[in-house]
């Protein structure tokens, strides 16, 4: 690889509280360096970065870019490819649909176009890790991993309806370890499994009993949350609430919070779980008529519970305007919306363990629900004070694609281009949530941290973004632009583990990344009741179904400890 001078470059780096400063990164053989004092040492390539911004590669912690569910929705969605523009330009010509579900080729090329580097899939069941790691195989450029769907797993409920924690936790070391995924994920936690269990069943509370195990989601949150602290994982449990996207959610969503009582969780697409209004069920009628309220916002309550509890952090899943498509581990869900939208609908159940919905959707700048969902990201956004706790995301696809991160990256910094964009919204947006009074706007230091250093900090990934000594050499350099979108769509350069990979927009180097995993220790002694619930009530031998680490592609690896 060599060694590589990136030279006199404007550098926002906020792990090393670096806020704008003009200095050189140096890279060999794909980490970054100290610079060298000896002034003899003359590096094999030099970027000349002079009034160019210099970051750390982005990292997208909650994206679905991979497995049985987004292979399906790229099926389901021929419509939406024909009408993305060709995705890739330069020597390397593969087929690759673009579109809110790119293939895997397209998906690498896409993030690397925006300078991110890193990007981790929020929901693959176990019976999919195999999948998953085939299209990691074909997905170019980036660093990637997933997390485990664990929330509605047969075992998982069992052992805790049982009372029987060691063994709770060890199942889930082992499963983590099998998968050879990176944190543990729930899904509506209980509500998956009752939507399986009952035509049209959910749980609408954090108490409701799950259907044939009679635990809660109370429960399982917690339970689930103290084992990923007991198993030190990298990351803190992954929790998507229940009752995602319905009116009154709001308080299911601080009650998950206030359920935690202390222990590390990251809540995930949060803007999705903040809306107040009547709690309605999946048939669409209320479930409390005497307390109605109009659909609105309730950022407000629940960013002020997270900017006291330091424990919590949180991605936003911001909504853009446009065509879409709605993918999520969370069933009861996707007919929901399959029901008012009338849209075409895929669900998929995934034995014992998980299940999943497809719908396409269009969110409109018209609609009064739709505009206020744009509206509600970009409070949580300017409503939570510490930007550590908070991370940019659209749950890609849900939101909207990834490909509007520029966008979200303009809204922030901007406060007269939020508020012409505002004045093109429904006019019911104003008065139902706060954003025409906020003022706040980010700056390029902040945006380094949403985009980059919170979600390496809160992903426990401990060589990703900075630009410090250690460092993964993966860096974007952009050309400073008073228009943020078109900023952040085209950067100069990005260069991947000390290689130049775009320059000026072009591919130059073919690279794929490495696949990020964990492999926690458990007692083996814990395999003599997971091999005999196998034989029991899998279609798959139980020696069939980890993945070998020979398997993963070769640039596997487990994150540093």
């Amino acid at each position: 690889m060599g060694l590589l001078k990136i030279s006199g470059g404007t550098i926002y780096d906020p792990i090393n509280g670096l806020d704008g400063v003009v200095g050189d990164v140096w890279i060999r053989d794909g980490r970054v360096i100290e610079p060298p004092r000896d002034p003899g040492i003359v590096p094999d390539r030099v970027l000349d970065a002079r009034g160019l911004v210099v970051m750390p590669g982005g990292i997208d912690i909650h994206a679905h870019i991979a497995g049985p569910k987004v292979n399906a929705a790229r099926k389901m969605r021929p419509e939406d490819h024909r009408q993305a523009p060709p995705v890739v330009r330069g020597r390397w010509h593969r087929s690759g649909a673009g579109g809110s579900v790119p293939s895997t080729f397209a998906t690498g090329y896409l993030y690397a176009g925006l300078g991110y580097t890193t990007a981790f899939d929020a929901a693959v069941p176990p019976l999919g890790a195999r999948h998953a790691h085939e299209e990691f195989h074909d997905t170019p450029v980036i660093d990637k991993g997933f997390f485990v769907l664990m929330g509605n797993n047969h075992y998982v409920l069992q052992q805790i309806a049982r009372g029987e924690y060691n063994r709770l936790r060890d199942f889930a070391a082992w499963l983590l370890g099998a998968a050879k995924g990176y944190a543990i994920k729930l899904v509506n936690p209980g509500g998956v499994e009752a939507w399986k269990a009952v035509r049209a069943g959910n749980v609408t509370r954090l108490d409701d009993p799950v259907p044939a195990f009679g635990v809660t989601p109370r429960q399982i949150v917690q339970q689930l949350a103290r084992v990923t602290m007991d198993l030190q994982l990298p990351h803190p449990v992954h929790i998507h609430c229940n009752n995602l996207g319905l009116p009154g959610n709001w308080r299911t969503t601080l009650e998950t919070m206030q359920a935690l009582a202390g222990l590390r969780a990251h809540l995930t697409h949060i803007q999705f779980h903040s809306y107040g209004g009547s709690l309605v069920d999946l048939a669409g009628g209320p479930q409390a008529p005497e307390a109605r309220e109009p659909f609105c916002s309730r950022v407000a309550e629940l960013a002020d519970f997270v900017n006291t509890h330091p424990e919590i952090t949180v991605d936003v899943g911001q909504v853009l305007f446009g065509e879409t498509t709605s993918m999520t581990g969370d069933g009861p869900l996707g007919y929901y919306l399959h029901r008012i939208t009338g849209r075409k609908w895929f669900n998929a159940d995934t034995e014992l363990e998980e299940g999943c919905a497809i719908v396409p959707i269009t969110y409109r700048p018209s609609s009064s629900i739709h505009a206020l969902q744009w509206a509600i990201g970009l409070e949580w956004f300017l409503l939570v004070k510490n930007p550590w706790q908070i991370c940019m995301s659209t749950d890609h696809p849900n939101g909207g694609a990834f490909l509007a991160y520029p966008q979200i990256v303009h809204l922030l910094m901007d406060r007269d281009y939020r508020r012409a964009c505002l004045a093109k919204v429904h006019a019911k947006v104003k008065e139902r949530c706060l954003l025409a009074d906020l003022e706040r706007e980010y700056s390029l230091f902040e945006i380094a941290i949403i985009t980059r250093a919170a979600p390496a900090r809160i992903l426990g990934l401990k060589d990703k973004g900075h630009l410090g000594p250690g460092a993964s050499g993966d860096v974007t350099v952009y050309s400073p632009s008073a228009d943020r979108t078109a900023m952040f769509s085209f950067p100069r350069y990005v260069i991947k583990a000390g290689e130049i990979m775009l320059d000026n927009g072009e591919p130059v180097t073919e690279l794929f990344g490495r696949t990020l995993y964990v492999q926690p220790q458990f007692d083996e002694a814990a395999l003599k009741d997971i091999r005999r619930w196998f034989e029991e009530y899998y279609t798959i031998q139980f020696a069939n179904y980890p993945v070998d680490e020979r398997y993963l592609d070769a640039g596997g690896r487990r994150p540093p400890a």
